[in-house]
């Protein structure tokens, strides 16, 4: 398993912000450059406080390097998030699903936002688990090594694309303004 753990500050209110990214992601997707298409397929609300969303989520294919694209396709570049958003405390509990490996991928964590005068703390805590004896063509002797080394490699790649989302919020709403 590794741990996801990221920190960051947005630059505008904690309401505005949590309100933004549970009820106009969508909204977000030109200010995200690496991202093609964010799809909501649920929504729904359990509760005053709850809102439980679930998007399908498209990688840009285009960001695949040319030496990669005879093996990373872009059905592989798509990933299901599942996340419950909680207004009485400010967070937001999620799962995502990887399209082409659910079985062998498991990414899950909680999102918290904290006022800080006009700006808005980010943290980000989760973890990545890869069962490389899920993954075709990974052999069983070694998938444990395999696996880890894959789950570092995610986190790296991930965390900047996680506080890429934050950047692109931010000019979101200031071409909102």
């Amino acid at each position: 398993m590794a741990e996801i753990n990221i920190k960051d500050t947005v630059q505008a209110d904690r309401k505005t912000v949590f309100a933004t990214f549970r009820d106009e992601l969508v909204e977000l997707l030109p200010h995200l450059p690496d991202i093609k298409s964010i799809e909501v397929k649920d929504r729904n609300e359990p509760d005053d406080d709850t809102v439980k969303v679930v998007n399908l989520w498209k990688a840009d294919a285009a960001e695949i390097p040319r030496l990669a694209q005879a093996f990373i396709k872009p059905e592989m570049l798509e990933w299901t998030d599942y996340a419950s958003w909680h207004a009485d405390s400010w967070t937001c509990n999620w799962n995502m699903e990887v399209g082409f490996l659910k079985e062998a991928v498991t990414c899950k964590g909680t999102t918290t936002y904290a006022e800080k005068g006009d700006q808005t703390e980010v943290t980000i805590k989760g973890e990545l688990t890869v069962d490389a004896r899920k993954i075709p063509g990974v052999p069983r002797i070694g998938a444990g090594k395999i696996g880890d080394v894959i789950e570092s490699f995610v986190v790296r790649l991930i965390t900047p694309n996680l506080t890429q989302v934050n950047r692109g919020l931010e000019s979101y709403l200031k071409a909102k303004a």
